[in-house]
């Protein structure tokens, strides 16, 4: 188990974000966590990396406890977030945004390598590395977060709603790379995403949320198939889940 989660718990002052969620991430797996705006999943990672305090719980990563330990030495341990809304820094050049993810790096004669591979991965990014982050697209600033979080060498990789306002010929591009990357590399995701249907298509297994809590938990068969738990926590009608589920099975 690379990732072992016991009880977590985040609070924002009275209100309790997190409530005891724990989670188990193997080795190799893409893992989803699935639920409504507001129910904690974006806490829950922000938690994980150490950029919010918790109040209670344990993190057990590659088989050392990194509860309270700083951001840093997590992202040194092999944790790397891709946050939600990319956060580039878009005065930056391309180029200069990749190289922030690997800042916490002691190997650096390895480093311009792997920048030049993903270049490669992402030949956009290739010939705009001397421009400024600004003139991307957004599904260019994905692969930009994408590849930033790269050059931490994750032993794990967390995306926080790396489909978030693109368009769906972009969401499918982006989802593209991400099961590469795992089926390539064998990179462990831990995956937040609002669209179901493409996070359900790529993952082994899920973990629904509702205000802060595990609701529901098993593989994209098993969650589906709890019609109830989609309809209040997914928001989805019955139409939709039959379309999810079609998709499935066609795999």
């Amino acid at each position: 188990m690379l990732l072992d989660v016991r009880s977590l718990d985040v609070h924002y002052g009275r209100v309790h974000a997190v409530r005891g969620v724990s989670l188990q991430v193997g080795r190799g797996e893409i893992v989803a966590v699935l639920g409504a705006n507001g129910a904690g999943k974006s806490s829950f990672l922000r938690a994980l990396l150490g950029i919010e305090r918790i109040a209670g719980g344990t993190i057990i990563f590659d088989g050392v406890n990194l509860t309270g330990v700083l951001a840093s030495r997590r992202v040194q341990a092999g944790l790397a977030l891709v946050p939600e809304g990319r956060r580039i820094v878009r005065s930056l050049t391309v180029h200069e945004n990749l190289l922030m993810g690997a800042f916490n790096r002691r190997d650096t004669a390895c480093i311009p390598d792997e920048v030049e591979a993903l270049y490669i991965r992402f030949p956009n990014l290739a010939a705009r590395r001397h421009h400024p982050a600004a003139v991307l697209s957004g599904g260019e600033q994905q692969m930009l977060a994408i590849g930033r979080a790269l050059l931490a060498a994750p032993k794990l990789m967390m995306l926080d709603e790396p489909s978030l306002g693109l368009s769906p010929r972009l969401t499918a591009e982006v989802f593209a790379h991400i099961a590469e990357l795992n089926r390539a590399r064998g990179l462990t995701i831990l995956l937040v995403e609002q669209n179901t249907t493409r996070a359900l298509d790529i993952a082994g297994r899920a973990y629904v949320f509702e205000l802060g809590r595990v609701v529901c938990a098993g593989p994209p068969q098993q969650v589906l198939a709890d019609g109830r738990l989609l309809d209040a926590y997914l928001g989805q009608d019955a139409a939709a889940r039959t379309s999810v589920g079609a998709q499935l099975a066609r795999q």
